[in-house]
């Protein structure tokens, strides 16, 4: 009993928190990465580093399902007997709720015509409809997302409330964003919305930024809409031009403020909010105060190289120290920087506590999870100080202690081909670390590593997943994998004790798992280290992402 008691403080102290069975976290998945600070630590209570090898497509999942998929799939599961249901949105602005367990279809909602390529100055999705990953609110059993949406006039942003129960709209839904910010100059045609939806203390939290292609006369925004009066809406936006939050971890809260990394701006020749981190109270009140703010003292260089800082969603951490815990933020940049901030007070221009070049170029979203005496974070990137055979490994895993100044130092680096952003299961938010990542757009298969070591765990299924898009993530719930793709969901279940899997599943051996590479070797992946520029990873790294 003390032992459990005592480890259930040090993840708390670790912003890592335990859920249980009375959390509605433990049931459902509401949020993108799991949570609301974006750290992708999902409890899975069986998926122990044996069981991970055991891992297994459920080939009787088939979900009818049209269109792309970019936004991560949200679970949830009801107070009552309703079977748990997956959400998923599509590029055809269709919403899916489909039975978790059957892949049966519950409900379906279109939300109306998407934007087709040519009607916007550039970008590369086409057609555009639902991208940011929407989010859900448990005490309102509804559904929130934005939708960009083909009209006579020309494209809009609507932000769309949906029952659970039946897909339906809520009343006073959806909020067309012009409409509710005349006079801000917010042009839906050159604003895209990438980043995950957020909700804090009663309020929904919308980020913008640009399509690819930087056309336009686009703004970083967050849209403040008050899910209790959805007439009440506010507003943050880039003083410059430019400046978008698009990473698709979109804002992240510790749960007192918000934190979005803006990218870069167009010809500011003194700093207009681009190239930072922003921290926002809830009622997005512009401040000016250094501890509200972080951008590098290059940012004016980082603008002209296009390398922005809003690649990533900034990550909170709570990093443990002899008394308690270090409040920290890490902000990864396109530059392959990553930069420690005091959560408290974040420094103003250049004012990091560290700043560390960890890799080649960081896009997508980090993952986190705590370490005996700090914590690791997980994210895509070819490491600047991996060993061979992982030189160019596409997944890195730093280690980030408390101190003054706080360190920073890469655990372990692995090999991937593909693009995926990594999530991180538990057994209990600390023991029986497993990284997981897509090999989204390169070998499409998803793959596993013990996060302590970086040991393989699993890398399948062999036929990869067909449909996955880049900067893809999965979720993790009590007993299955889920991987939104174009047209399909997949679902993964792994063998429990006895050889009990999928209900009706037979027992399978389970695959055995690849073994590291010896030193100086590149069997370790044939598709990354024989073939280096063929890497959707370095192709990114000439051709920068912002979609």
């Amino acid at each position: 009993m003390k032992r459990s008691i005592l480890i259930l403080l040090l993840c708390v102290a670790l912003g890592t928190g335990i859920p249980s069975d009375a959390d509605p976290e433990q049931r459902s998945v509401l949020s993108y990465h799991g949570h609301p600070d974006r750290g992708g630590n999902f409890v899975v209570p069986g998926l122990t580093w044996d069981r991970a090898r055991s891992l297994r497509l459920d080939e009787d999942f088939h979900p009818r399902i049209a269109g792309q998929v970019y936004a991560q799939p949200l679970y949830w599961r009801s107070a009552g007997a309703r079977p748990a249901i997956l959400l998923l949105a599509t590029e055809d602005n269709v919403v899916y709720a489909i039975d978790a367990n059957t892949g049966a279809q519950v409900w379906k909602r279109s939300l109306g015509a998407p934007v087709a390529r040519s009607s916007l100055p550039c970008g590369n999705i086409d057609p555009l409809g639902i991208t940011g990953a929407p989010v859900i609110d448990e005490s309102r059993e509804a559904i929130y997302l934005d939708a960009a949406i083909e009209t006579p006039s020309r494209p809009r942003h609507r932000v769309f409330a949906l029952s659970l129960e039946d897909g339906s709209p809520l009343p006073g839904w959806p909020v067309d964003i012009a409409d509710s910010l005349k006079g801000k100059d917010f042009e839906p045609r050159d604003e895209n919305q990438r980043g995950a939806l957020a909700i804090l203390g009663g309020t929904l939290y919308v980020p913008f930024g640009g399509h690819t292609g930087d056309c336009g006369q686009y703004h970083g925004f967050v849209v403040g809409i008050s899910l209790s009066d959805p007439r009440t809406v506010t507003s943050w936006a880039t003083r410059a031009g430019g400046g978008g939050i698009w990473a698709p971890g979109g804002v992240s809260t510790d749960g007192k403020s918000l934190f979005a990394a803006t990218g870069n701006t167009f010809d500011a020749r003194v700093w207009s909010d681009g190239e930072a981190v922003i921290r926002l109270a809830p009622d997005l009140r512009r401040s000016d105060d250094k501890k509200d703010f972080f951008t590098p003292s290059d940012w004016q260089a980082l603008d002209v190289r296009d390398a922005d800082l809003g690649g990533t969603n900034p990550l909170p951490l709570d990093v443990p120290t002899q008394s308690g815990a270090q409040a920290l933020m890490l902000a990864l940049g396109k530059d392959g920087k990553a930069y420690l901030l005091d959560r408290n007070d974040l420094g103003g221009i250049g004012g990091s506590l560290a700043v560390l070049t960890v890799a080649e170029f960081i896009v997508t979203a980090p993952a986190a999870y705590p370490a005996d005496d700090g914590v690791f974070v997980a994210f895509l990137g070819q490491g600047a100080h991996c060993r061979a055979p992982e030189r160019d490994a596409g997944l890195t895993v730093l280690k980030i202690q408390s101190g003054s100044p706080p360190a920073m130092t890469t655990a372990w680096c692995a090999p991937l081909y593909g693009e995926g952003s990594p999530i991180v299961t538990t057994t209990d938010g600390r023991s029986n670390p497993i990284v997981w990542i897509l090999g989204a757009e390169g070998d499409n298969r998803l793959h596993g590593f013990r996060g302590d070591t970086g040991e393989p765990l699993f890398d399948g299924p062999s036929a990869g997943l067909a449909g996955l898009r880049h900067l893809q993530t999965l979720i993790a719930t009590k007993d299955r994998l889920y991987v939104g793709a174009d047209g399909a969901i997949y679902a993964l279940f792994f063998l429990m004790r006895g050889g009990r899997g999928r209900p009706g599943q037979r027992a399978l051996s389970p695959r055995r798992a690849p073994q590291p590479a010896k030193q100086g070797s590149d069997a370790s992946n044939p598709h990354l280290l024989s073939s280096r520029k063929s890497s959707p990873l370095r192709e990114h790294a000439a051709r920068p992402v912002t979609s």
